[in-house]
């Protein structure tokens, strides 16, 4: 080697370090820019700031308990007592808790020396531990309170809205009404509502025990009870389950009919004309390329919401995917099989019947049963905005913003049905296609 040859190499050699000392140093830099930019851009200072724990506690809490409303007008004085306030849960005429006592004088025992009295004419006082009594008065709109100036943390108040938030539960005043809430642990009334003869009763008690409806069996009634249930309406969530899964399985199974077909137009091997392929590919592309949300909301303008027009955007989605994917299955089929069959004499429908369908069986049917899974939760997003499935239900609870322990239960049965949909499909492709040891 010369000395020229050798200073070349020399030259060569630094320039490949330094470009490769650049990209060490230049690519952590990029990322770390961009995570900067990512921190200002989405005010992530700002999100910290407007994050409340306290909020997302008392979220976290309606999911798994339950809170008991007494609710006085303070214009006419009635009071009411309900489960999650809401009027099918509230307690029969005469009937209420056992930690409310008195009668003109009202007595709320919220435990641990938490003590809320309904006095006449609209006056309330809050008895707490360690804290000076407070007093209420409504007056019109307005509230009249005795609280100070400076506020802690855990009283919200204006003139118009006092809100107190206790361990123990919580107090809301407004110049129409006086509202405690009392929270307990369980999702209260998920099996029989209050004006049922079945609530409260032991499971013992109604298998074995006397009659508690003379109309009906024990096991029959408490059966009738709890499928009608009115405030966990479990007929509704059941025929809901099941129109998310129709959803799902109407638009993937549909999306595999129309994709074969398309897919022998789409490969090369078996589609020699180029503007017949572009085509098909094209449109594969397409219908592939919206999401199936947005065709949600297009066939909705078009057809108007229902499960059907869930099923529809799904078919339209996976369509496009079948296509491409079928198509690609099929450009890697073995000729040999082909050639094989078609040596028998066989016609090229019969050459595709039965030297390629069967290379590709397994391929589709993994594929198909995959999505039929992943589209069991797609269903539930396009049925809050299509109308239908356990989808609308869930968006129904969460914009009430109050019935966070239904929310928990439909979640808790959408994990379930996907853990189901992902059994199934497991079994059937182990049956259909066999499973490899």
């Amino acid at each position: 080697m010369t000395a020229t040859d050798l200073a070349d190499a020399k030259h060569a050699a630094a320039t490949l370090f330094r470009r490769k000392r650049m990209m060490c140093f230049g690519i952590p830099a990029l990322i770390a820019a961009y995570l900067v930019y990512i921190f200002f851009a989405f005010d992530v200072p700002g999100l910290a700031q407007r994050a409340s724990l306290d909020n997302a506690l008392t979220l976290a809490s309606d999911s798994w308990s339950h809170k008991v409303h007494v609710t006085r007008d303070n214009s006419s004085g009635a009071v009411t007592y309900s489960v999650e306030g809401e009027r099918k849960g509230r307690y029969p005429d005469g009937q209420r808790p056992d930690w409310v006592s008195g009668t003109e004088t009202l007595t709320i025992d919220l435990g641990a020396g938490h003590m809320v009295r309904y006095l006449p004419g609209g006056r309330t006082e809050i008895a707490l531990p360690d804290k000076p009594l407070i007093t209420a008065q409504s007056e019109g709109r307005r509230v009249i309170t005795n609280l100070p100036d400076d506020l802690p943390d855990w009283i919200s108040a204006s003139d118009r809205r006092v809100t107190i938030t206790t361990p123990e539960g919580r107090i809301t005043l407004t110049g129409a009404r006086t509202e405690v809430f009392n929270y307990f642990p369980g999702w209260e009334l998920f099996w029989f509502t209050l004006d049922s003869p079945y609530h409260g009763q032991s499971l013992a008690t109604i298998l074995f025990g006397p009659r508690l409806d003379p109309a009906r069996p024990n096991i029959t009634g408490a059966v009738s009870d709890w499928w009608h249930n009115d405030m966990w309406r479990h007929k509704d969530v059941a025929w809901a389950i099941g129109e998310t899964i129709l959803m799902a399985f109407l638009g993937t199974m549909g999306a595999a009919m129309i994709a074969l077909p398309l897919a022998f137009l789409a490969a090369r091997r078996f589609s020699p004309l180029l503007l017949v392929r572009a085509a098909t590919r094209r449109l594969c592309d397409f219908v592939r390329g919206v999401d199936a949300l947005i065709w949600t909301v297009v066939l909705a303008r078009a057809f108007g919401p229902g499960p059907l027009t869930g099923a529809l955007a799904i078919l339209i989605t996976d369509t496009g995917t079948f296509g491409k994917t079928f198509s690609e299955a099929l450009e890697n089929v073995d000729s040999k099989q082909i050639e094989g069959v078609a040596s028998t004499g066989a016609k090229p429908l019969q050459r595709y019947r039965f030297g390629v369908i069967p290379q590709v069986v397994p391929i589709l049917l993994a594929q198909v049963l995959y999505f039929l899974e992943s589209n069991t939760r797609s269903a539930t997003i396009i049925g809050a905005i299509t109308g239908g499935g356990i989808g609308l239900m869930l968006t129904q609870a969460i914009q009430t913003q109050k019935d966070w322990e239904e929310v928990a239960y439909y979640i808790v049965l959408i994990v379930l049905m996907v853990m189901l949909m992902d059994w199934l499909s497991g079994w059937l492709r182990a049956k259909l296609i066999g499973r490899k040891e």
